[in-house]
């Protein structure tokens, strides 16, 4: 059953015939109702694009939290998770089915118009630590100096993310992470910044695999 809101001329939410009608984003939609199937047997087409979704979704997923700060202003239209999986399907997936793989080097988990560190590395620094070094580019357009830094580490193997955010301020020039939990692992890395007002984040670079001690 449909429930009206604010009368007749108010949102729809639940099935009215052959439609149903809900809200997304503060957006009133009415949608066809689709038709069930049963025992349908996927098609290889199907096939491909589903083991793909859930390869890509189990990558996004080890970042839970992360794309909710650092993709704030590309969430007008669908959720920050939803534009970081687009964007990794389209540009980050890599491989012919059954054997996918992501290319590091072209993901981001960051995104914005704030200017990154310069010449940033990651390297491993003692048991279980990744340190992030960078350039100090304060005055670099809208860079300051109280910019904070945001590292993020991957371990595929374990298809687990940690992540600092906020970190050190950029006039620092270097962080550490503790990746403990990674020790004997590769690792894949990227830093990024996010504003000291948490308003706007610099779009990540990766800076490359590091084994973890």
């Amino acid at each position: 059953m449909a429930t009206y809101d604010k009368g007749i001329l108010g949102s729809v939410s639940g099935k009215v015939g052959t439609v149903v009608g809900g809200t997304w984003k503060g957006i009133d939609y009415l949608r066809s109702k689709g038709r069930r199937k049963r025992n349908a047997v996927p098609t290889g087409k199907q096939k491909v694009h589903r083991a793909k979704f859930s390869f890509v979704a189990k990558f996004i997923q080890s970042m839970s939290g992360l794309p909710e700060m650092t993709f704030k202003h590309y969430t007008k239209e669908m959720t920050a998770s939803n534009f970081l999986f687009s964007y990794t399907m389209d540009n980050v997936l890599k491989g012919v089915y059954p054997d996918f793989s992501l290319d590091y080097q072209l993901a981001i988990i960051a995104k914005g118009s704030l200017p990154n560190g310069i010449n940033p590395t990651a390297v491993r620094n003692g048991i279980g630590q990744v340190q992030f070094n960078w350039s100090d580019n304060s005055g670099n357009g809208i860079a300051k100096p109280d910019d904070k830094a945001i590292l993020v580490v991957y371990c595929e193997d374990l298809n687990q993310c940690q992540y600092k955010i906020p970190g050190a301020d950029r006039q620092a020039g270097t962080d550490t992470l503790n990746v403990s939990a990674f020790s004997g692992k590769l690792v894949q890395t990227w830093l990024s910044f996010i504003s000291a007002d948490g308003d706007d984040t610099a779009t990540s670079i990766f800076t490359g695999a590091v084994n973890v001690d």
